[in-house]
């Protein structure tokens, strides 16, 4: 669930609550119970669960082994500068 962020446009008291994403948005300050207006959050964050998200699954060595195309066995034509 996403968490969203709101201010109060009366008393500035700004909170963040965790909502599904259907959701209806906050209307009340929960401090003085005036307006409120959703912000933009620039904090998002993603999970990434299972295998292929790690960092050593793409520590692959890039260089060419003993002059070779690295790309080679997947029908590399040619690398620039070979």
């Amino acid at each position: 669930m996403p968490t969203y962020e709101y201010e109060c446009l009366s008393c500035k008291h700004r909170f963040e609550v965790l909502q599904s994403i259907t959701a209806k948005p906050k209307t009340k300050c929960p401090k003085c119970g005036k307006k409120l207006k959703k912000l933009i959050s620039s904090a998002g964050g993603f999970i990434f669960k299972g295998t292929g998200f790690y960092a050593t699954d793409y520590k692959k060595s890039a260089k060419p082994v003993d002059g070779a195309c690295p790309k080679a066995h997947g029908g590399c034509s040619g690398c620039p500068g070979h």
